[in-house]
Formats: C-alpha cells, sequence, structure tokens
C-alpha cells in the first residue's frame, strides 16, 4: 500500500466570526494528480494557504512523509518539498525566459548540473524555442507555463496550482492538462479549478467545496452526474 504524501485532517480555518474551512480533511498520493472544484468563496484557496504554510489552521493537523508539520515557518513548507504556483503569473517579465528559470534554481547543485535541469525544464514546459525572450513579452498561457517551471525548479514533491488555466485559450488549457499528466513523473499535483474542461480532461479524483465544507469526492466521470454539485454550479443549491 501507497503511503500519503500528504495527509490534511479536520482543517478549520476561521477568520474571527468567518469560518473559511469547515472540517475538511484530505490526502494525496506521490505522484498523484487531484483537483480541487467550488464556487468563488467555497473556502478552496484558503485551505491551500493551510497546505502552503501561508496561513496556519484554527484546528486540524497536517502531515508531509508522515511527519507532522502544523504550524510550520512558509520557507519550511518549501523546504520540505511543497511549491505553490499561485492564479496570477508573477515572472521575472524584464528577464530572458532561460533568467527566470535561474532565479528559480535551489539546492546544492553544480551551475552544469542547474543549466542541464533548465535545458530538461524548457523542454518540459515546451519554451525551449523561447529561451532568450523576454518573459514580459511571452503569451499568458506561457507565463502560466513559465512559472509552473519556475515552481518546478526545486524539485518538490508536491506542487498546488491555484487555477492554472485562468484567462487561457482552450488550446492552452489542453496543452496545460498535457503539461500535468507529464509532471506525475517527478512530482504529486493538486489543482484548484473552475473550468470544467480542465478537470475533465485532467481526469483525476476530485474534491468538491462548497461554503467551507467538504461536500463531495470522487472520480470526475462520478462527480459530474452528482445531483448536489450540478444544483450548487447551476445556482440553484
Amino acid at each position: 500500500m501507497t503511503s500519503s504524501l500528504m495527509v490534511a485532517s479536520n482543517i478549520t480555518k476561521r477568520f474571527g466570526g468567518i469560518l473559511a474551512v469547515d472540517d475538511v480533511s484530505i490526502s494525496i498520493d506521490p505522484l498523484e494528480v487531484k483537483c480541487i472544484i467550488g464556487a468563488n468563496g467555497a473556502g478552496k484557496s484558503t485551505l491551500f494557504n493551510v497546505l502552503c504554510g501561508a496561513a496556519s489552521a484554527s484546528s486540524g493537523a497536517l502531515q508531509f512523509e508522515g511527519r507532522d508539520i502544523s504550524g510550520l515557518a512558509l520557507h519550511q513548507f518549501s523546504r520540505n518539498g511543497i511549491a505553490r504556483k499561485f492564479q496570477i503569473p508573477s515572472v521575472f517579465e524584464s528577464l530572458s525566459v532561460e533568467d527566470n528559470l535561474w532565479v528559480a534554481c535551489l539546492g546544492p547543485q553544480s551551475k552544469q548540473e542547474a543549466a542541464h535541469r533548465i535545458d530538461e525544464m524548457l523542454e518540459l514546459i515546451t519554451l525551449r524555442d523561447l529561451r532568450d525572450v523576454t518573459a514580459g513579452i511571452l503569451a499568458h498561457g506561457q507565463k502560466q507555463w513559465l512559472e509552473i517551471g519556475m515552481a518546478l525548479m526545486s524539485r518538490p514533491r508536491l506542487l498546488l496550482l491555484d487555477e492554472p488555466t485562468a484567462g487561457m485559450t482552450a488550446d492552452e488549457t489542453q496543452r496545460t492538462a498535457e503539461l500535468i499528466h507529464k509532471l506525475t513523473s517527478q512530482t504529486a499535483v493538486m489543482a484548484i479549478e473552475h473550468d470544467m474542461s480542465f478537470v475533465r480532461a485532467l481526469s483525476c479524483h476530485t474534491y468538491v467545496m462548497h461554503q467551507g465544507r467538504m461536500i463531495a469526492e470522487g472520480k470526475f466521470a462520478d462527480i459530474e452526474r452528482n445531483y448536489l454539485v450540478r444544483d450548487i454550479y447551476l445556482g440553484r443549491a
């Protein structure tokens, strides 16, 4: 049996009288892809903030590779192998694509090893032919892929993606799904997403949040047929 990479148990997050995340439990295994969906305000990003160390849970426990990481500082989450990409790309626009990846190089490695890693990453994110291009003139989708590449430079064991296809064309969305499937050879991926065509292309275990609670989970094909989930997305619940 595969040991879970991350286990979040009974996570609750309050902001004063507001209950943003209410007794949520989720897990992800090594090299697995999972997705979290839900309407705006469902608590998805707040949950991600807890999972990456940007916020501490009001109650509950968080384990990574069998170790309790609840309450650790943000940089310690990163050092433990957890990386997060936010919804809005934040690349260094005045630097080239390649130099953005150099900036993201972390850990004890020689310049030759880092250069080899950058070549591999440029191939993976399909930006090899644009390595010398200034990042600021990339298309929106290309900036998203570059930032995913930057997050991967530290060789994380878990990559958290917050709406990675926001603002993308249909073609870019499909290519992003294909990229994420490729990533499973090196890291686990958990994504927040609104675009159901993207979630359908991922075809992975999917969690559904509503008003801070987890109301459903399972294969996306089953989630699509769930009447409660459909009612929430159609605004009838």
